[in-house]
C-alpha cells in the first residue's frame, strides 16, 4: 500500500489503498472470489524502530520483533477492510470483509535464523550507517535503489495457524484479509504451545502456502511492475509472458531474480503450481483484471 516513490504518509497509504481496492471489486465482478494477503517491510521496520526509541528515551515497555508483525498487521488489514468495504459499497455489492489475524508455524531449526536477509523499513542513507550498525543493526546496500536496508532472519513459513478459520469464513462468504506481512512467525514446543519468535515471513511464500491450503483456483502476485522480466536492468531486458515451473527454477538458479525483489515472487509460483496443478500469475494491480482475463498482460507461471 505504501507509494513506491517513497510518500509514506498515511493520506498517501490511503488513497493507494482506495484506488487497489476499487480494482480488487472488478475482480469480484469478473466471478473471482478473493482472499488477500499483503506485505510490511516498511511499516513493520518502521513500528520496531519506534517502540526501540520510546524504550531509550522514555523508557517504555521494548516490543519483540513478532507482536511489531502482529500490530502492523492488524492496522494495515484495518486500513484494507475498510477501503474495501467502502469500494463495495459504493459498486452497489453486498460484502463482508474480515481481517484474520494470522500466525504461521516456522521451524526454529531454519538456516535463516543465523543468516538475516530480508528488508524491512525505509531506505537508509550512507552516511547513516555506522550509525546504526552501532545500534546492533544489521544492514545490506540496495544498489538498485541508492541506499541501505536494514535485514532481519526470514525462514520458511511452514503452517497457517489459523488455515481452517479461514477457510470457513470463505465457505460462509466473507471477503478475507489474511497472513498479513506474511503472517506472525511462531514456534510451536512439543507441548503444542506457541511462540512468537523474533523473525518476518516473506509474504509471497505465505500467500502461496496459504493459496495451496485453500486449493486456490489462481495465486496472483501483484507487484510494482506489470511483468516479469528476464535482464532485468540491462539493455537485454525482455518481458516473459508465459513460464513453466521448469523455467522458473532454472531462472532462478541463474540469478535472474533477486532474492530481495523478484526473486520470492518466481519461487512462490513455482510452489503454487507445482503443489495445485494451477498456474500462478505476476502483474501489477493495474494489469491483474487483464492477466486474469487471458489478455496479454502479466506473467503466467504453470505446472511443467
Amino acid at each position: 500500500m505504501q507509494d513506491p516513490s517513497g510518500d509514506d504518509s498515511v493520506a498517501s497509504d490511503l488513497e493507494r489503498t482506495r484506488h487497489t481496492a476499487e480494482l480488487l471489486v472488478d475482480l469480484t465482478r469478473a466471478g473471482w472470489r478473493l482472499v488477500i494477503t499483503h506485505g510490511n517491510g516498511p511499516q513493520v521496520g518502521n513500528h520496531l524502530y519506534r517502540t526501540e526509541l520510546a524504550h531509550e528515551d522514555a523508557n517504555l515497555p521494548l516490543l519483540p520483533l513478532d507482536v511489531c508483525v502482529a500490530d502492523t498487521q492488524g492496522g494495515m488489514g484495518y486500513v484494507l477492510q475498510q477501503s474495501l468495504a467502502n469500494a463495495f459499497h459504493v459498486a452497489g455489492l453486498p460484502a463482508v470483509v474480515t481481517t484474520v489475524v494470522t500466525q504461521v508455524l516456522v521451524d526454529e531449526r531454519d538456516p535463516a535464523f543465523a543468516a538475516p536477509s530480508k528488508p524491512i523499513g525505509e531506505m537508509i542513507p550512507p552516511e547513516r550507517v555506522e550509525t546504526l550498525r552501532a545500534r546492533g543493526w544489521t544492514l545490506e546496500e540496495d544498489e538498485r535503489r541508492g541506499g541501505w536496508r536494514r535485514v532481519v532472519a526470514s525462514p520458511d513459513p511452514v503452517e497457517i495457524v489459523e488455515g481452517a478459520a479461514i477457510r470457513a469464513l470463505i465457505d460462509s462468504g466473507n471477503v478475507v484479509i489474511a497472513a498479513g506481512g506474511g503472517g506472525i512467525p511462531v514456534h510451536q514446543d512439543s507441548d503444542g504451545s506457541l511462540h512468537g519468535v523474533a523473525a518476518v515471513i516473506d509474504k509471497d511464500l505465505a500467500s502461496a502456502l496459504l493459496a495451496v491450503d485453500l486449493q486456490a483456483a489462481r495465486l496472483l502476485i501483484v507487484t510494482d511492475v506489470a511483468e516479469v522480466s528476464l535482464g532485468y536492468g540491462t539493455p537485454e531486458q525482455r518481458p516473459v509472458r508465459t513460464m513453466t515451473v521448469g523455467d522458473g527454477r532454472a531462472a532462478l538458479a541463474a540469478g535472474e531474480f533477486p532474492a530481495g525483489s523478484m526473486g520470492p515472487k518466481v519461487e512462490a509460483s513455482c510452489r503454487f503450481a507445482e503443489a495445485t496443478g494451477a498456474p500462478a500469475t505476476v502483474t501489477s494491480i493495474d494489469f491483474a483484471a487483464r492477466a486474469l482475463a487471458g489478455e496479454d498482460a502479466g506473467t503466467h507461471i504453470a505446472p511443467d
